[in-house]
């Protein structure tokens, strides 16, 4: 044992030394935490679009459907409400999911500019004239000046990051060689920010007007050039080998204290948001969802399934003071998912006796989920929830499938077999510490 401390006080130092900077300067990076910031601005207006979606489109067969309970006579009485209030009903989803590209450019290039110390309103509104420039530009159908709104969804959300910070870039350089309108210094920083990007406005309609042209002649434009580069890319990056990859690793950064899920959202946000964007425009479209690792798949089905296993098994096997207490008082905010209790109480960092079976149930918990899904037992996810809803609840909401539930609690009671002997043999130990008067934490 003894032995064993010394290796993983060696590797500690080497992760502190050599890992830990290098993740830290990834995350903190600043076009990839423009870009999680950004994409992380939009999870409200996800959701209130995925339940105005589930309001306007209840699921409900009525074929199968018969008003023969109380139950069906009030899914029924839903369908007919909503299909007679259905434009009405989709309000929220048209103005959120369906025109996510316009929040993602105007949320990245934001983000972008304020960590620059830009002027970020005026030059993120620069970002958005330039995209709608190249990627939606208004037409005159009929003699009406129409936007194909169907160019902002999800199929333009990659063309809405690269413009967003190429166009961030652009105008701090040129401000920066003053190429740009300069106010005196009595006129307000708010009357001045404004005309200051005038100059690079102009510049940067020009650049992506000048590279949309060129396309032009081979009948594409930047959002479905963009587009068409950036889709293997999300559907290869969504397969299960690099989502099993990419959630040890963070439960490998969450085991040396570090917060995994941040190390890993510059990669995981886009990809994650994108493909809950286009199952979600699908299943408003009636048509069968596409992606399966989306919105927050792997942690309701991966690290939440594990927590709650390690929760349950102390409130049933645990002798020892400190889990004793702690089963008691952790419970109702790992209920919503909220670990920290957990990972600081028991603790979680540099434990052996709760990351061992974690890195295992993980390793089971993704190919289930998964191969559920794709061998049509399970739903894919159709809805945008709240991650604090308890995980049961969340997997059934999300998925609108009952299957959901058995998928889960079967993944629970596995991670909980596993979980439960590692956790009553780190009780023993921490009760024979607490005989011997010796610290219980380890």
């Amino acid at each position: 044992m003894k032995r064993m401390n010394r290796f993983f006080d060696h590797f500690q130092e080497f992760m502190e030394a050599k890992i830990v900077p290098v993740a830290n300067r990834i995350s903190n990076q600043r076009h990839l935490a423009a870009l999680r910031d950004g994409l992380t601005n939009l999870v409200p207006f996800t959701i209130i679009g995925g339940i105005a979606l589930m309001i306007a489109n209840p699921p409900v067969n009525t074929d199968l459907v018969k008003p023969t309970n109380f139950f069906n006579n009030f899914l029924l009485a839903w369908m007919h409400w909503a299909q007679g209030n259905y434009d009405i009903l989709t309000v929220p989803f048209n103005l959120s999911i369906g025109i996510i590209s316009v929040y993602v450019v105007l949320g990245v290039s934001y983000q972008l500019a304020k960590s620059y110390k830009m002027a970020a309103f005026p030059n993120s509104l620069v970002a958005l004239m330039t995209f709608f420039a190249v990627v939606a530009a208004p037409k005159t159908v009929n003699k009406v000046l129409q936007i194909d709104t169907t160019l902002l969804g999800s199929n333009s959300m990659f063309a809405a990051i690269i413009i967003a910070l190429l166009v961030i870039e652009i105008n701090r350089f040129l401000i920066d060689h003053r190429i740009a309108i300069r106010m005196p210094s009595q006129v307000p920083q708010a009357v001045a920010a404004p005309f200051e990007v005038l100059l690079p406005l102009i510049a940067n309609l020009l650049i992506f007007g000048g590279i949309n042209g060129l396309l032009g002649h081979f009948n594409t434009n930047i959002g479905t050039f963009i587009f068409a580069i950036f889709q293997p890319l999300m559907h290869a990056g969504a397969s299960l080998i690099s989502m099993m990859i990419l959630v040890e690793v963070a439960l490998i950064f969450w085991f040396f204290g570090i917060h995994g899920d941040n190390m890993i959202s510059a990669v995981t946000t886009p990809i994650w948001t994108a493909g809950l964007v286009e199952n979600l425009q699908e299943y408003a479209q009636h048509k069968p969802l596409t992606n399966i690792f989306v919105g927050n798949f792997t942690f309701i089905f991966g690290e939440a399934a594990v927590y709650i296993a390690i929760l349950v098994s102390m409130l049933v096997f645990a002798k020892s003071p400190q889990l004793k207490s702690l089963s008691r008082l952790a419970w109702p905010a790992t209920l919503f998912n909220i670990n920290e209790p957990q990972v600081f109480g028991i603790p979680t960092v540099m434990n052996l006796f709760t990351f061992i079976p974690s890195f295992i149930c993980l390793l089971i918990d993704m190919p289930i989920a998964y191969f559920a899904t794709t061998l049509g037992f399970m739903g894919k996810t159709a809805m945008s929830v709240p991650w604090t809803l308890p995980a049961p609840l969340y997997a059934l909401i999300s998925t609108l499938d009952w299957h959901s539930l058995i998928v889960w609690f079967l993944i629970f009671a596995i991670d909980f077999v596993i979980v439960a002997p590692f956790m009553i043999a780190y009780d023993r130990q921490l009760s024979i510490k607490d005989e011997q008067g010796e610290p219980a934490a380890e």
